[in-house]
């Protein structure tokens, strides 16, 4: 059972269908301890960093529990930038720190604008569970103004001005800036890769 994190700040429906679609059985907690049977956690989000605020201390524990019982944890856009320390958008609210760094406004330069709002390429730094079978350069639906900076982590990476991570992966701890229940059949298949390290 996948554990889909309900904080007011995502679109469930579409992500359960994806979901769904994957064969992927889905649950949504109403309190931290309905974790404790969770065989992984997607955390989805759409809008300001301060959303992230609605996950408190007892769910920051009891997400930090799934991975440390080596459930894998997906965070899904918001969801992301919330894995790491914190963002520039919402300075005094921490993130969960799973990931180093902060998070910060992508720099439009025109003709690009900002927020990076449709398709764009996924470059592939190095191998990921995350990518397996799905081909460098596929298109995937991003919506959103700030990103995390690519690092050691950074499994996919694109570039809207500037280079940034459009997926991360550490252990069991994955991330992906993009939407995949909007990105057609790569989504699909970044989920079900999700659902294999189950």
């Amino acid at each position: 059972m996948i554990a889909l994190i309900d904080y007011g700040a995502g679109n469930l429906t579409s992500v359960r269908k994806a979901l769904a679609a994957v064969g992927a059985d889905v649950y949504i907690p109403a309190a931290p301890a309905d974790l404790e049977r969770a065989e992984g956690a997607i955390v989805p989000g759409v809008g300001n960093f301060q959303r992230t605020a609605a996950l408190g201390s007892e769910w920051r524990e009891a997400l930090i529990g799934v991975v440390e019982r080596g459930r894998p944890l997906l965070g899904i856009c918001l969801g992301l930038q919330w894995l790491f320390e914190g963002s520039t958008e919402a300075p005094a609210c921490e993130g969960l720190s799973l990931m180093t760094g902060q998070c910060e406004r992508l720099e439009g330069t025109w003709p690009l604008k900002v927020p990076h709002v449709g398709w764009n390429a996924l470059a592939f730094p190095r191998a990921s569970r995350l990518f397996e079978g799905i081909r460098e350069g596929s298109q995937v639906y991003f919506t959103h103004s700030y990103a995390a900076p690519v690092s050691n982590d950074s499994v996919a990476v694109t570039t809207h001005g500037v280079p940034f991570a459009s997926a991360v992966e550490r252990g069991h701890v994955f991330g992906v800036q993009f939407h995949p229940e909007k990105s057609g059949d790569v989504g699909l298949a970044v989920l079900k890769n999700f659902l294999d390290a189950v």
